[in-house]
């Protein structure tokens, strides 16, 4: 006897019963809204009035690009980079307190064997 066989004549019937039939409801609204944390809470007039306004790494708008404002001037024309008061820009001009710990011998050993060495 064909144990398979059998199984696939009984009529399946699922574990999950769903209430209701499969309908998409008709009242669903589609129309566009602001996002409920946008900051003005209006909808931009066109994609193109948005990318005028938007600011992802420098201007989007294409008027930036053509009239070469960005990219004209060097670096160094835009003047000196200095850290304002109580920042620094590297570890070296904090107090030596904060300065980096060199390594020993013994923490090198440690490292490239893993931590082996601290026992053998």
């Amino acid at each position: 006897m064909h144990a398979t066989a059998a199984l696939r004549t009984a009529a399946r019937t699922p574990l999950i019963r769903f209430l209701g039939r499969r309908t998409v409801p008709q009242s669903v609204d589609h129309t566009p809204r602001p996002h409920p944390a946008s900051p003005t809470g209006i909808l931009p007039d066109s994609f193109a009035a948005y990318r005028i306004k938007a600011q992802q790494h420098g201007p989007l708008g294409r008027a930036s690009f053509t009239q070469g404002a960005i990219g004209r001037n060097s670096g160094a024309s835009l003047g000196a980079v200095q850290p304002k008061q109580g920042e620094f820009f590297d570890r070296t001009e904090l107090p030596s307190r904060f300065h980096r710990l060199p390594w020993s011998e013994a923490e090198i050993e440690a490292i490239e064997t893993g931590g082996a060495s601290l026992f053998a």
